[in-house]
């Protein structure tokens, strides 16, 4: 018996022992998990790689954000609720990287902002004018920069965008998680902390207001851009089907902007002519004038594509007018800005951005076609080039699908 009482008294005298154990262990563990989402926090607030926090920069820390032009779909949509901008620039990355909205015609229309977003399609910059709508109700103006390839049935939504942060005046609880608490976002704060230390760190004079030229488009090696936008175009694009959907989209577009007394221009970017040889080497470029003639029974389109002193710059590794064959220059975006807003047009060639109306639809397309001829018969090189990539794509198609 006194043994067994002995047992026993081990017994309890063990198991609080072991539950304070137990205690301490949770506690610790809680501590240090609770430390490390703390610190993941701290760091992404402080980083602000996405720039949706407007946590001041800091130079050789978070001054230059690499990362934060491949989620334009997100900082833009904040940038909105943040700026309530007056006048918003709306359309692909030719836009984005073409228009200024501190070009000085603009001066008595700011805030203005560029919410232009990559490989955008009708529908994407249809719920980005509602959002903006939204949080500025007061909106004034907007020009749209439109492309044949938007109006592609293939082009789907980009992957970055979501319904939810659109017509919202606050950050949604999905978006505070993924930019604050991820480990995911940790990293790319890390390669932010990383490009600053290696980076020249100048400072910017003004903020960008959704602004992003391409800084490097005369570092030599344009031609290479070329035909690797050429290619590009082959791959999403040489199935290029209309899509009715997307002209509706625009069409509620040009509705809503009506509705609200907000004025719009709509222009057709002037990505350079070997672009447009790319359409006529898959068979669309009658497509492409149709296209043109049904935008113009919507609206009134500002058409600065086609062959003119502009986009016939000849190819070489130096351009001032483009970065690639679809992306025009900073200079060209303010041309096509004086045109559109009359600012001294008297510096815009002449030849550079016609007003399309269905009365002139038919005599400008002709002018294009007689264009064309001139510009085959002085750059066999350029038209060769185009040829020469679109029957290397073809072939390479072939290949694909016997190995399939």
């Amino acid at each position: 018996m006194s043994s067994s009482s002995s047992d026993l008294t081990n017994v309890s005298e063990t198991q609080p022992s072991r539950s304070n154990n137990f205690s301490q262990f949770n506690k610790w563990l809680l501590s240090a998990v609770g430390f490390s989402i703390l610190t993941v926090t701290a760091i992404n607030l402080l980083v602000d790689p996405y720039g949706i926090y407007k946590t001041p920069d800091i130079l050789g820390i978070n001054h230059e954000k690499p990362k934060q032009q491949l989620n334009d779909r997100l900082y833009k949509a904040i940038d909105i609720i943040h700026y309530q901008p007056i006048k918003i620039f709306l359309g692909s990355s030719r836009t984005k990287q073409g228009l200024d909205p501190r070009h000085p015609a603009l001066s008595n229309s700011q805030p203005a902002y560029n919410l232009a977003l990559d490989g955008a399609n009708p529908y994407e910059i249809l719920r980005y004018l509602q959002h903006t709508l939204k949080n500025q109700p007061e909106l004034k103006e907007v020009v749209i920069g439109i492309d044949f390839f938007m109006f592609n049935e293939l082009l789907g939504n980009q992957p970055g965008f979501d319904e939810n942060r659109l017509e919202k005046t606050h950050l949604i609880p999905s978006d505070i998680m993924n930019s604050l608490f991820s480990v995911d976002t940790l990293d790319v704060s890390r390669e932010t902390i990383l490009a600053n230390l290696e980076g020249e760190n100048k400072t910017n004079s003004e903020n960008s207001m959704g602004f992003v030229p391409h800084t490097q488009y005369q570092d030599g090696k344009t031609k290479g851009r070329f035909t690797n936008a050429i290619n590009v175009y082959y791959k999403f694009h040489h199935q290029y089907k209309f899509s009715d959907k997307y002209f509706t989209d625009f069409q509620k577009i040009v509705n809503l902007c009506r509705e609200n007394n907000i004025k719009l221009t709509v222009f057709i970017s002037p990505s350079h002519a070997i672009q447009w040889e790319s359409i006529r080497a898959t068979g669309e470029f009658k497509t492409w004038e149709n296209w043109k003639r049904k935008l113009v029974q919507v609206t009134p389109v500002w058409d600065f594509s086609g062959y003119n002193s502009i986009t016939t710059e000849k190819l070489q590794d130096v351009m001032e007018n483009y970065a690639d064959s679809s992306h025009y220059t900073k200079p060209v975006g303010d041309l096509i800005l004086n045109r559109i807003l009359d600012y001294q047009p008297d510096k815009v060639p002449g030849d550079f951005g016609v007003l399309l109306t269905p009365e002139n639809i038919e005599s400008h397309l002709d002018k294009i076609r007689t264009d064309r001829e001139v510009w085959v018969k002085n750059h066999q090189d350029e038209l060769e080039l185009v040829q020469r990539l679109e029957k290397e794509f073809v072939e390479n198609q072939k290949k694909n699908k016997k190995n399939k």
